[in-house]
């Protein structure tokens, strides 16, 4: 699958700008930035996404609920997190692929890879 649908939930503007540059050399030829929840909420109201990244921790929230919100809707996700693995995460989140910060693009595109395969119409969303 070519991805060409890419939303990143991230509230540091710097790394989303980053994400994005990042995103297009590994091929991704859409990308839109949400700095928080309520952004992100009206991009997958309004927009279709091949995939989103999640930061994990926006400041004064975490991004748990919006991700529960993606699997109602079909939409695969990753997480992006300085957090080394998911095992503090919420048990129905935990098999979700992450994305560690600081990342590059060799990292980037094993995600995109990752996520690209889960986002097939056939696949369907995982178990919760």
């Amino acid at each position: 699958m070519t991805v060409q649908r890419v939303l990143i939930l991230e509230d540091n503007l710097i790394i989303a700008m980053e994400a994005e540059e990042i995103l297009r050399l590994v091929g991704v030829e859409e990308v839109e930035i949400a700095s928080n929840l309520e952004q992100a909420v009206n991009a997958v109201h309004t927009e279709r996404y091949d995939f989103a990244m999640l930061d994990v921790n926006l400041g004064e929230s975490m991004s748990f609920g919006f991700a529960r919100l993606l699997v109602e809707r079909g939409i695969a996700f990753g997480f992006v997190s300085g957090y080394p693995d998911t095992l503090d995460f919420p048990p129905d989140l935990r098999h979700v692929p992450l994305l560690n910060k600081p990342f590059d693009e060799a990292a980037m595109r094993a995600f995109v890879d990752k996520l690209s395969s889960t986002s097939s119409p056939s696949s369907g969303s995982s178990p919760m």
